[in-house]
Protein backbone atom coordinates (compact mmCIF):
# COMPACT_ATOMS: atom_id res chain seq x y z
CA UNK A 1 0.00 0.00 0.00
CA UNK A 2 1.12 3.54 -0.66
CA UNK A 3 2.22 5.71 2.26
CA UNK A 4 0.74 9.19 2.57
CA UNK A 5 3.50 11.76 3.05
CA UNK A 6 3.13 15.55 3.12
CA UNK A 7 5.91 17.95 4.13
CA UNK A 8 5.15 21.60 4.90
CA UNK A 9 8.25 23.82 4.78
CA UNK A 10 7.87 27.46 5.85
CA UNK A 11 4.74 28.01 3.78
CA UNK A 12 5.70 25.83 0.82
CA UNK A 13 4.09 22.43 0.44
CA UNK A 14 6.27 19.55 -0.71
CA UNK A 15 4.06 16.60 -1.49
CA UNK A 16 5.28 13.00 -1.75
CA UNK A 17 2.96 10.05 -2.38
CA UNK A 18 -0.82 9.91 -2.29
CA UNK A 19 -2.60 12.66 -0.35
CA UNK A 20 -6.20 11.84 -1.17
CA UNK A 21 -8.79 12.31 1.60
CA UNK A 22 -6.40 14.59 3.48
CA UNK A 23 -7.00 18.25 4.36
CA UNK A 24 -3.69 20.14 3.94
CA UNK A 25 -3.17 23.63 5.38
CA UNK A 26 -0.22 25.82 4.41
CA UNK A 27 1.75 27.02 7.45
CA UNK A 28 4.65 29.33 8.02
CA UNK A 29 7.23 28.97 10.75
CA UNK A 30 5.91 32.13 12.40
CA UNK A 31 2.42 30.67 12.77
CA UNK A 32 3.41 28.71 15.85
CA UNK A 33 6.22 29.06 18.40
CA UNK A 34 8.86 26.37 18.23
CA UNK A 35 8.37 23.66 20.90
CA UNK A 36 11.15 22.74 23.34
CA UNK A 37 10.98 19.21 21.95
CA UNK A 38 9.60 18.08 18.58
CA UNK A 39 6.00 16.87 18.74
CA UNK A 40 4.36 13.79 17.23
CA UNK A 41 0.57 13.84 16.85
CA UNK A 42 -0.50 10.21 16.68
CA UNK A 43 -3.68 8.29 15.99
CA UNK A 44 -4.30 4.60 15.36
CA UNK A 45 -7.14 2.31 14.39
CA UNK A 46 -7.33 -1.18 15.86
CA UNK A 47 -9.23 -4.48 15.77
CA UNK A 48 -10.58 -3.94 19.29
CA UNK A 49 -10.06 -2.23 22.63
CA UNK A 50 -7.58 -4.54 24.41
CA UNK A 51 -3.97 -3.54 23.75
CA UNK A 52 -2.49 -6.85 24.90
CA UNK A 53 -4.71 -8.88 22.56
CA UNK A 54 -6.03 -6.72 19.71
CA UNK A 55 -3.89 -5.32 16.88
CA UNK A 56 -3.28 -2.08 15.00
CA UNK A 57 -4.87 -1.73 11.54
CA UNK A 58 -3.77 1.83 10.71
CA UNK A 59 -1.37 4.39 12.14
CA UNK A 60 -0.78 8.05 11.36
CA UNK A 61 1.88 10.43 12.66
CA UNK A 62 2.14 14.19 12.14
CA UNK A 63 5.45 15.54 13.42
CA UNK A 64 6.37 19.17 13.97
CA UNK A 65 9.67 20.61 15.12
CA UNK A 66 8.80 24.30 14.91
CA UNK A 67 9.90 24.57 11.26
CA UNK A 68 8.83 21.50 9.32
CA UNK A 69 5.61 19.49 9.55
CA UNK A 70 5.74 15.94 8.18
CA UNK A 71 2.70 13.71 7.82
CA UNK A 72 2.80 9.93 7.45
CA UNK A 73 0.16 7.23 7.55
CA UNK A 74 -0.02 3.53 6.82
CA UNK A 75 -2.57 0.74 6.75
CA UNK A 76 -1.32 -2.30 8.68
CA UNK A 77 -2.12 -5.98 8.24
CA UNK A 78 -3.16 -7.02 11.78
CA UNK A 79 -2.61 -10.71 10.98
CA UNK A 80 -6.06 -11.40 12.38
CA UNK A 81 -9.65 -10.81 11.31
CA UNK A 82 -11.16 -7.34 11.72
CA UNK A 83 -14.58 -7.64 13.42
CA UNK A 84 -17.58 -6.38 11.47
CA UNK A 85 -18.42 -3.89 14.22
CA UNK A 86 -14.97 -2.29 13.92
CA UNK A 87 -15.29 -2.12 10.14
CA UNK A 88 -18.65 -0.36 10.50
CA UNK A 89 -16.93 2.34 12.58
CA UNK A 90 -13.62 2.82 10.74
CA UNK A 91 -14.46 1.62 7.26
CA UNK A 92 -11.30 -0.54 7.31
CA UNK A 93 -12.09 -4.11 6.28
CA UNK A 94 -10.07 -7.28 5.83
CA UNK A 95 -9.70 -6.75 2.07
CA UNK A 96 -8.15 -3.29 2.55
CA UNK A 97 -5.38 -4.60 4.82
CA UNK A 98 -4.83 -7.87 2.98
CA UNK A 99 -1.77 -6.59 1.07
CA UNK A 100 -0.66 -4.04 3.67
CA UNK A 101 2.63 -4.54 5.53
CA UNK A 102 2.61 -6.15 8.98
CA UNK A 103 3.51 -4.00 11.97
CA UNK A 104 6.86 -5.77 12.09
CA UNK A 105 7.58 -4.46 8.59
CA UNK A 106 7.04 -0.80 9.57
CA UNK A 107 8.15 -0.94 13.22
CA UNK A 108 11.68 0.41 12.80
CA UNK A 109 10.57 3.20 10.46
CA UNK A 110 7.75 4.20 12.84
CA UNK A 111 10.04 4.07 15.87
CA UNK A 112 12.51 6.36 14.09
CA UNK A 113 9.72 8.85 13.34
CA UNK A 114 8.64 8.93 16.98
CA UNK A 115 12.12 8.91 18.47
CA UNK A 116 12.80 12.05 20.52
CA UNK A 117 9.27 13.41 20.09
CA UNK A 118 6.57 14.12 22.63
CA UNK A 119 3.82 11.57 21.95
CA UNK A 120 0.52 13.49 21.63
CA UNK A 121 -2.83 11.77 21.13
CA UNK A 122 -6.46 12.06 22.15
CA UNK A 123 -7.03 9.64 25.05
CA UNK A 124 -3.31 9.03 24.67
CA UNK A 125 -3.12 6.00 27.00
CA UNK A 126 -5.06 3.98 24.40
CA UNK A 127 -2.80 4.79 21.43
CA UNK A 128 0.40 4.61 23.50
CA UNK A 129 -0.55 1.25 25.03
CA UNK A 130 -1.33 -0.30 21.64
CA UNK A 131 1.89 0.92 20.00
CA UNK A 132 3.98 -0.07 23.01
CA UNK A 133 2.58 -3.61 22.83
CA UNK A 134 3.04 -3.79 19.06
CA UNK A 135 6.67 -2.65 19.43
CA UNK A 136 7.22 -5.15 22.25
CA UNK A 137 6.08 -8.02 20.00
CA UNK A 138 8.93 -7.24 17.60
CA UNK A 139 11.52 -6.71 20.34
CA UNK A 140 11.52 -2.90 20.49
CA UNK A 141 11.30 -1.23 23.90
CA UNK A 142 9.39 1.91 22.95
CA UNK A 143 9.18 4.79 25.45
CA UNK A 144 8.15 8.42 25.02
CA UNK A 145 6.86 11.37 27.04
CA UNK A 146 3.08 11.36 26.62
CA UNK A 147 0.62 14.26 26.49
CA UNK A 148 -3.12 13.65 26.21
CA UNK A 149 -5.18 16.25 24.39
CA UNK A 150 -8.25 15.30 26.43
CA UNK A 151 -6.45 16.52 29.56
CA UNK A 152 -4.98 19.43 27.60
CA UNK A 153 -8.46 20.56 26.54
CA UNK A 154 -9.75 20.22 30.10
CA UNK A 155 -6.99 22.48 31.40
CA UNK A 156 -7.49 25.12 28.72
CA UNK A 157 -11.29 25.03 28.59
CA UNK A 158 -12.43 24.15 32.13
CA UNK A 159 -15.83 25.73 31.53
CA UNK A 160 -16.73 22.79 29.27
CA UNK A 161 -17.60 19.36 30.63
CA UNK A 162 -17.11 17.24 27.50
CA UNK A 163 -13.82 16.89 25.65
CA UNK A 164 -14.19 13.95 23.26
CA UNK A 165 -12.69 14.40 19.81
CA UNK A 166 -16.15 14.71 18.24
CA UNK A 167 -16.99 17.46 20.72
CA UNK A 168 -13.73 19.34 20.04
CA UNK A 169 -14.28 19.12 16.29
CA UNK A 170 -17.77 20.60 16.60
CA UNK A 171 -16.92 23.15 19.31
CA UNK A 172 -13.90 24.60 17.50
CA UNK A 173 -15.11 24.17 13.93
CA UNK A 174 -12.27 21.83 12.93
CA UNK A 175 -12.28 20.40 9.43
CA UNK A 176 -11.92 16.62 9.32
CA UNK A 177 -11.53 14.76 6.06
CA UNK A 178 -12.41 11.34 7.42
CA UNK A 179 -13.42 10.70 11.04
CA UNK A 180 -12.32 7.40 12.64
CA UNK A 181 -9.44 7.05 10.21
CA UNK A 182 -5.98 7.51 11.64
CA UNK A 183 -4.87 10.35 9.36
CA UNK A 184 -8.09 12.34 9.65
CA UNK A 185 -8.12 12.09 13.45
CA UNK A 186 -4.42 12.90 13.79
CA UNK A 187 -4.97 15.99 11.66
CA UNK A 188 -7.88 17.03 13.89
CA UNK A 189 -5.65 16.74 16.96
CA UNK A 190 -2.92 18.77 15.27
CA UNK A 191 -5.41 21.46 14.15
CA UNK A 192 -6.75 21.69 17.71
CA UNK A 193 -3.20 22.18 18.98
CA UNK A 194 -2.63 24.96 16.45
CA UNK A 195 -5.90 26.60 17.47
CA UNK A 196 -4.77 26.79 21.09
CA UNK A 197 -1.52 28.41 19.97
CA UNK A 198 -3.51 31.27 18.49
CA UNK A 199 -5.97 31.56 21.37
CA UNK A 200 -3.74 31.46 24.47
CA UNK A 201 -0.56 33.14 25.60
CA UNK A 202 2.61 31.14 25.09
CA UNK A 203 3.54 31.25 28.77
CA UNK A 204 0.17 29.83 29.78
CA UNK A 205 0.39 27.03 27.21
CA UNK A 206 3.89 26.11 28.32
CA UNK A 207 2.78 26.03 31.94
CA UNK A 208 -0.09 23.69 31.12
CA UNK A 209 2.06 21.39 28.97
CA UNK A 210 4.83 21.14 31.53
CA UNK A 211 2.31 20.36 34.25
CA UNK A 212 0.78 17.56 32.18
CA UNK A 213 4.14 16.11 31.21
CA UNK A 214 5.52 16.26 34.76
CA UNK A 215 2.60 14.41 36.36
CA UNK A 216 2.18 10.62 36.41
CA UNK A 217 0.33 9.44 33.31
CA UNK A 218 -3.18 9.23 34.72
CA UNK A 219 -6.32 8.38 32.73
CA UNK A 220 -7.89 11.47 31.21
CA UNK A 221 -10.97 11.33 33.44
CA UNK A 222 -9.07 11.14 36.74
CA UNK A 223 -8.36 14.41 38.56
CA UNK A 224 -4.62 14.52 39.49
CA UNK A 225 -5.46 16.56 42.58
CA UNK A 226 -7.56 13.64 43.79
CA UNK A 227 -4.55 11.34 43.55
CA UNK A 228 -2.39 13.88 45.36
CA UNK A 229 -4.83 13.91 48.28
CA UNK A 230 -4.93 10.12 48.58
CA UNK A 231 -3.14 9.02 51.80
CA UNK A 232 -0.21 6.63 51.53
CA UNK A 233 -1.30 4.21 54.26
CA UNK A 234 -3.47 1.10 54.74
CA UNK A 235 -6.87 1.30 53.16
CA UNK A 236 -9.34 0.28 50.47
CA UNK A 237 -9.90 2.13 47.18
CA UNK A 238 -12.88 2.08 44.84
CA UNK A 239 -12.91 2.85 41.11
CA UNK A 240 -16.18 4.09 39.63
CA UNK A 241 -17.14 4.30 35.97
CA UNK A 242 -19.96 6.06 34.13
CA UNK A 243 -23.11 6.68 36.16
CA UNK A 244 -21.24 5.89 39.38
CA UNK A 245 -21.05 2.21 38.48
CA UNK A 246 -18.50 0.49 40.76
CA UNK A 247 -15.95 -1.23 38.53
CA UNK A 248 -13.15 -2.24 40.91
CA UNK A 249 -12.37 -2.50 44.63
CA UNK A 250 -8.85 -3.12 45.91
CA UNK A 251 -6.89 -3.03 49.15
CA UNK A 252 -3.48 -1.50 49.74
CA UNK A 253 -0.85 -1.07 52.40
CA UNK A 254 0.04 2.23 50.70
CA UNK A 255 -3.05 3.65 49.04
CA UNK A 256 -1.55 6.32 46.76
CA UNK A 257 1.25 4.07 45.54
CA UNK A 258 -1.14 1.20 44.82
CA UNK A 259 -3.62 3.37 42.92
CA UNK A 260 -0.85 4.81 40.74
CA UNK A 261 0.50 1.31 40.05
CA UNK A 262 -2.71 0.46 38.16
CA UNK A 263 -1.95 3.19 35.64
CA UNK A 264 1.77 2.50 35.26
CA UNK A 265 1.14 -1.04 34.01
CA UNK A 266 -2.01 -0.53 31.96
CA UNK A 267 -0.20 -0.79 28.62
CA UNK A 268 0.97 -4.31 29.47
CA UNK A 269 -2.02 -5.78 31.32
CA UNK A 270 -5.43 -5.98 29.68
CA UNK A 271 -7.34 -5.60 32.94
CA UNK A 272 -5.39 -2.47 33.88
CA UNK A 273 -6.02 -0.90 30.48
CA UNK A 274 -9.74 -1.61 30.82
CA UNK A 275 -9.66 -0.03 34.26
CA UNK A 276 -7.91 3.07 32.92
CA UNK A 277 -10.41 3.48 30.12
CA UNK A 278 -13.50 3.03 32.27
CA UNK A 279 -12.48 4.86 35.46
CA UNK A 280 -14.18 8.20 36.08
CA UNK A 281 -13.45 8.82 39.74
CA UNK A 282 -11.84 7.17 42.75
CA UNK A 283 -12.80 6.95 46.40
CA UNK A 284 -10.89 5.48 49.31
CA UNK A 285 -11.35 4.44 52.91
CA UNK A 286 -8.51 4.42 55.42
CA UNK A 287 -8.12 1.27 57.54
CA UNK A 288 -6.45 0.40 60.84
CA UNK A 289 -4.08 -2.03 59.14
CA UNK A 290 -3.81 -4.87 56.66
CA UNK A 291 -6.39 -7.11 58.35
CA UNK A 292 -8.93 -4.29 58.38
CA UNK A 293 -8.19 -3.56 54.72
CA UNK A 294 -8.61 -7.22 53.70
CA UNK A 295 -11.90 -7.62 55.53
CA UNK A 296 -13.24 -4.29 54.23
CA UNK A 297 -12.25 -5.18 50.67
CA UNK A 298 -14.05 -8.55 50.87
CA UNK A 299 -17.17 -6.92 52.30
CA UNK A 300 -17.29 -4.12 49.69
CA UNK A 301 -16.78 -6.51 46.78
CA UNK A 302 -19.71 -8.63 47.95
CA UNK A 303 -21.87 -5.57 48.58
CA UNK A 304 -21.06 -3.55 45.43
CA UNK A 305 -20.34 -6.40 42.97
CA UNK A 306 -17.76 -4.40 40.91
CA UNK A 307 -17.55 -5.50 37.30
CA UNK A 308 -13.76 -6.11 37.26
CA UNK A 309 -13.42 -8.03 40.54
CA UNK A 310 -13.34 -11.76 39.90
CA UNK A 311 -12.36 -12.91 43.40
CA UNK A 312 -14.22 -12.25 46.66
CA UNK A 313 -17.61 -12.25 44.95
CA UNK A 314 -20.74 -12.97 46.96
CA UNK A 315 -20.70 -16.55 48.27
CA UNK A 316 -23.34 -18.89 47.04
CA UNK A 317 -24.60 -21.30 49.70
CA UNK A 318 -21.48 -23.13 50.73
CA UNK A 319 -21.40 -26.86 51.43
CA UNK A 320 -18.98 -29.04 53.39
CA UNK A 321 -18.30 -32.69 54.12
CA UNK A 322 -19.39 -33.74 57.61
CA UNK A 323 -17.60 -36.84 58.90
CA UNK A 324 -19.48 -38.37 61.85
CA UNK A 325 -17.30 -39.00 64.88
CA UNK A 326 -19.63 -41.16 66.94
CA UNK A 327 -19.02 -44.57 65.37
CA UNK A 328 -16.22 -46.08 63.31
CA UNK A 329 -18.75 -48.36 61.65
CA UNK A 330 -20.72 -45.43 60.14
CA UNK A 331 -18.21 -42.85 59.05
CA UNK A 332 -19.22 -42.14 55.46
CA UNK A 333 -18.92 -38.35 54.83
CA UNK A 334 -22.22 -36.55 54.46
CA UNK A 335 -22.60 -33.47 52.27
CA UNK A 336 -24.14 -30.69 54.36
CA UNK A 337 -25.18 -27.17 53.35
CA UNK A 338 -24.86 -23.78 55.02
CA UNK A 339 -28.50 -23.67 56.09
CA UNK A 340 -27.89 -26.75 58.27
CA UNK A 341 -24.60 -25.63 59.79
CA UNK A 342 -23.12 -23.49 62.49
CA UNK A 343 -19.61 -23.24 61.04
CA UNK A 344 -16.97 -22.44 63.59
CA UNK A 345 -18.95 -24.24 66.30
CA UNK A 346 -19.44 -27.58 64.57
CA UNK A 347 -16.59 -30.15 64.57
CA UNK A 348 -15.55 -32.53 61.81
CA UNK A 349 -16.44 -30.26 58.91
CA UNK A 350 -14.16 -30.41 55.89
CA UNK A 351 -13.96 -28.03 52.94
CA UNK A 352 -15.86 -24.90 51.92
CA UNK A 353 -17.26 -25.64 48.46
CA UNK A 354 -19.41 -23.58 46.11
CA UNK A 355 -21.42 -26.58 44.94
CA UNK A 356 -22.06 -30.25 45.56
CA UNK A 357 -20.35 -31.08 42.26
CA UNK A 358 -17.18 -29.31 43.38
CA UNK A 359 -17.30 -31.08 46.76
CA UNK A 360 -17.73 -34.52 45.18
CA UNK A 361 -14.97 -33.93 42.65
CA UNK A 362 -12.56 -32.94 45.44
CA UNK A 363 -13.48 -35.91 47.64
CA UNK A 364 -13.16 -38.38 44.74
CA UNK A 365 -9.66 -37.06 44.01
CA UNK A 366 -8.66 -37.44 47.68
CA UNK A 367 -10.12 -40.97 47.85
CA UNK A 368 -8.18 -42.02 44.78
CA UNK A 369 -4.91 -40.48 45.97
CA UNK A 370 -5.15 -41.95 49.50
CA UNK A 371 -6.33 -45.43 48.42
CA UNK A 372 -9.61 -45.12 50.34
CA UNK A 373 -12.67 -47.19 49.51
CA UNK A 374 -15.35 -45.34 47.48
CA UNK A 375 -17.99 -47.95 48.42
CA UNK A 376 -17.43 -47.63 52.18
CA UNK A 377 -17.56 -43.85 51.80
CA UNK A 378 -20.83 -44.03 49.88
CA UNK A 379 -19.44 -42.65 46.65
CA UNK A 380 -20.13 -45.88 44.72
CA UNK A 381 -22.46 -48.83 45.08
CA UNK A 382 -21.10 -52.29 45.81
CA UNK A 383 -22.04 -55.68 47.24
CA UNK A 384 -21.56 -55.95 51.00
CA UNK A 385 -18.38 -57.81 51.91
CA UNK A 386 -17.23 -57.99 48.28
CA UNK A 387 -14.14 -56.22 46.88
CA UNK A 388 -15.04 -52.97 45.15
CA UNK A 389 -13.86 -52.19 41.62
CA UNK A 390 -11.09 -49.98 43.01
CA UNK A 391 -9.87 -52.91 45.12
CA UNK A 392 -9.68 -55.09 42.01
CA UNK A 393 -7.48 -52.39 40.47
CA UNK A 394 -5.43 -52.26 43.71
CA UNK A 395 -6.50 -48.66 44.33
CA UNK A 396 -8.32 -49.56 47.57
CA UNK A 397 -6.75 -51.24 50.61
CA UNK A 398 -9.73 -53.50 51.21
CA UNK A 399 -11.98 -51.79 53.75
CA UNK A 400 -14.89 -52.98 51.58
CA UNK A 401 -14.06 -56.67 52.05
CA UNK A 402 -12.57 -56.72 55.55
CA UNK A 403 -8.91 -56.55 54.55
CA UNK A 404 -8.60 -53.17 56.29
CA UNK A 405 -10.40 -52.44 59.55
CA UNK A 406 -13.04 -49.75 59.75
CA UNK A 407 -11.05 -47.87 62.38
CA UNK A 408 -7.89 -47.87 60.24
CA UNK A 409 -9.88 -46.67 57.25
CA UNK A 410 -11.51 -43.93 59.37
CA UNK A 411 -8.15 -42.67 60.65
CA UNK A 412 -6.75 -42.58 57.13
CA UNK A 413 -9.84 -40.70 55.94
CA UNK A 414 -9.40 -38.01 58.60
CA UNK A 415 -5.70 -37.77 57.78
CA UNK A 416 -6.43 -37.37 54.04
CA UNK A 417 -9.02 -34.66 54.76
CA UNK A 418 -6.89 -32.81 57.34
CA UNK A 419 -5.94 -30.02 54.96
CA UNK A 420 -9.63 -29.21 54.38
CA UNK A 421 -10.74 -29.17 58.01
CA UNK A 422 -12.83 -26.15 58.95
CA UNK A 423 -11.33 -25.03 62.25
CA UNK A 424 -13.64 -24.82 65.21
CA UNK A 425 -13.97 -21.48 66.95
CA UNK A 426 -11.50 -21.64 69.88
CA UNK A 427 -13.40 -19.29 72.21
CA UNK A 428 -16.58 -19.39 74.24
CA UNK A 429 -18.33 -16.40 72.74
CA UNK A 430 -16.81 -13.37 70.99
CA UNK A 431 -13.11 -12.49 70.86
CA UNK A 432 -11.10 -9.46 69.82
CA UNK A 433 -8.17 -8.96 67.49
CA UNK A 434 -6.17 -5.81 68.08
CA UNK A 435 -4.81 -3.83 65.10
CA UNK A 436 -3.39 -0.34 65.36
CA UNK A 437 -5.81 1.92 67.20
CA UNK A 438 -8.77 -0.44 66.74
CA UNK A 439 -10.03 -3.86 67.74
CA UNK A 440 -11.85 -6.31 65.46
CA UNK A 441 -14.73 -8.07 67.19
CA UNK A 442 -15.10 -11.69 66.03
CA UNK A 443 -17.42 -14.58 66.86
CA UNK A 444 -17.40 -17.99 65.20
CA UNK A 445 -15.02 -16.65 62.54
CA UNK A 446 -17.61 -13.98 61.70
CA UNK A 447 -16.48 -10.36 61.77
CA UNK A 448 -18.93 -8.41 63.93
CA UNK A 449 -17.23 -5.07 63.28
CA UNK A 450 -14.25 -2.85 64.06
CA UNK A 451 -14.33 -0.62 67.13
CA UNK A 452 -12.31 2.46 68.01
CA UNK A 453 -14.41 3.55 70.97
CA UNK A 454 -16.59 2.07 73.68
CA UNK A 455 -19.74 3.08 71.77
CA UNK A 456 -18.52 1.29 68.63
CA UNK A 457 -17.61 -1.82 70.61
CA UNK A 458 -21.06 -1.89 72.23
CA UNK A 459 -22.64 -1.56 68.77
CA UNK A 460 -20.55 -4.43 67.38
CA UNK A 461 -21.61 -6.74 70.18
CA UNK A 462 -25.27 -5.82 69.95
CA UNK A 463 -25.63 -6.23 66.19
CA UNK A 464 -25.57 -10.03 66.32
CA UNK A 465 -23.50 -12.47 64.31
CA UNK A 466 -23.67 -12.16 60.50
CA UNK A 467 -23.66 -15.14 58.15
CA UNK A 468 -20.49 -17.17 57.75
CA UNK A 469 -18.24 -15.81 54.99
CA UNK A 470 -15.52 -17.96 53.50
CA UNK A 471 -13.20 -15.07 52.63
CA UNK A 472 -13.43 -13.55 56.10
CA UNK A 473 -12.74 -16.98 57.61
CA UNK A 474 -9.60 -17.36 55.48
CA UNK A 475 -8.37 -13.92 56.53
CA UNK A 476 -9.02 -14.40 60.24
CA UNK A 477 -7.72 -17.96 60.53
CA UNK A 478 -4.20 -16.68 59.85
CA UNK A 479 -4.38 -14.41 62.91
CA UNK A 480 -5.91 -16.78 65.44
CA UNK A 481 -2.83 -16.64 67.68
CA UNK A 482 -3.27 -12.88 68.13
CA UNK A 483 -6.89 -13.09 69.24
CA UNK A 484 -7.92 -12.47 72.85
CA UNK A 485 -10.97 -13.89 74.56
CA UNK A 486 -13.75 -11.52 75.47
CA UNK A 487 -14.65 -11.90 79.18
CA UNK A 488 -17.80 -13.96 79.73
CA UNK A 489 -19.46 -11.05 81.52
CA UNK A 490 -19.57 -9.20 78.21
CA UNK A 491 -20.66 -12.03 75.88
CA UNK A 492 -24.36 -11.26 75.90
CA UNK A 493 -25.26 -7.58 75.96
CA UNK A 494 -22.06 -6.66 77.86
CA UNK A 495 -23.10 -5.09 81.14
CA UNK A 496 -20.80 -2.16 80.61
CA UNK A 497 -18.81 -1.91 77.40
CA UNK A 498 -17.06 1.22 78.61
CA UNK A 499 -15.70 -0.62 81.66
CA UNK A 500 -14.41 -3.36 79.41
CA UNK A 501 -12.53 -0.89 77.25
CA UNK A 502 -11.12 0.84 80.31
CA UNK A 503 -9.88 -2.51 81.62
CA UNK A 504 -8.34 -3.35 78.26
CA UNK A 505 -6.63 0.03 78.04
CA UNK A 506 -5.31 -0.33 81.56
CA UNK A 507 -3.86 -3.73 80.72
CA UNK A 508 -2.22 -2.34 77.61
CA UNK A 509 -0.94 0.72 79.48
CA UNK A 510 0.65 -1.54 82.06
CA UNK A 511 2.53 -3.23 79.22
CA UNK A 512 3.72 0.13 77.88
CA UNK A 513 1.33 0.12 74.91
CA UNK A 514 -1.69 2.21 74.02
CA UNK A 515 -5.08 1.23 72.64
Amino acid sequence: MLQNIVTLNSGKNTVCGNITRYHVCTLTASDMPAPDRPLAFVDIETTGATATRDRVTEVAVITWDGVDTTTWSQLVNPETRIPDLITSITGIDNLMVGDAPRFADIAHDLAARLQGHVFIAHNARFDYAFLKNEFRRVGIDFRAPVLCTVKYSRRLFPEHHKHSLDVLIERHGLKVSQRHRALGDAQAIFDFWRLTEAQFATDHLESVRKALLSRPALPSHIDPDLIDSTPDRHGVYLFYGENDLPIYVGKANRLRQRVLSHFSADHAIAKELTLSQQARHIEWQECAGEIDALITEARLVKTLQPTLNRQLRRNRELCSWLVPAESFDQHAPRLVYGRDLDRGHQPNLFGLFNSGAEAKKTLNAIVKEAGLCPVVLGLEKGAEGKPCFARQLKRCRGACCGEESASQHYVRLLDALAGLRVKSWPFEGPAILREGNAVHVIDGWCHLGTARSDEELRACLSNGRPGFDRDTYRILIKHQAKMQRLPAAFESELADAATFLENMNEQVSNRGRSF
